[in-house]
């Protein structure tokens, strides 16, 4: 067997700068949870999911929900009188994961979608002390997918590795 032992400073530098970048990848993490914010802010304008299929359109009833409240919806599905779920993406990097989404209480039902009632009802007087029964959530509510990773997503996430690795090993 040949053996031969490499000693080059430059590619010893290199493999250790590499190795160290892969210890702690906050910087990459940082950089995806910023591209995925992006993204998904990209769904809400297009009002598409992370796919690119058009979320499913307002039902007439959330409509008039709107119009009795006297509100503006926006002009895409997700997108209320207050922009809240649209204007809540974030992220957390860490030095191994990154997550995003929004800390709004109904993002994952806006995400997932609900049936009628799934989660139970609320029962009480009005202003004007009548009894009242109402589901949770009053309709069934479409999934409208705002978080997830698409095809262009994906060459973005490995652009965006292959430049961290690139520069971490010194190119």
């Amino acid at each position: 067997m040949i053996r031969h032992e490499l000693k080059e400073d430059e590619i010893t530098e290199g493999l250790t700068r590499l190795a160290a970048a892969l210890t702690d990848m906050t910087p990459l993490m940082q950089d995806l949870g910023e591209l995925m914010v992006r993204s998904t802010e990209q769904n809400f304008a297009t009002g598409t999911d992370p796919e690119g299929n058009a979320w499913a359109p307002r039902k007439p009833s959330t409509l008039a929900a709107y119009a009795k409240r006297g509100d503006t919806p926006g002009p895409r599905p997700l997108i209320g009188p207050s922009k809240s779920l649209s204007t809540t993406i974030s992220h957390a990097a860490t030095a191994t994961s990154v997550e995003w989404g929004s800390n709004m209480i109904y993002a994952a039902v806006m995400q997932l979608g609900a049936a009628q009632g799934e989660f139970g009802a609320r029962i009480g007087k009005d202003k004007n002390g009548r009894d009242f029964f109402m589901t949770i959530p009053w309709g069934d509510i479409p999934a409208r997918p705002f978080l997830g990773v698409g095809p262009t997503d994906r060459e973005n996430i490995l652009e965006t590795i292959t430049e961290y690795l690139g520069t971490a090993a010194g190119d």
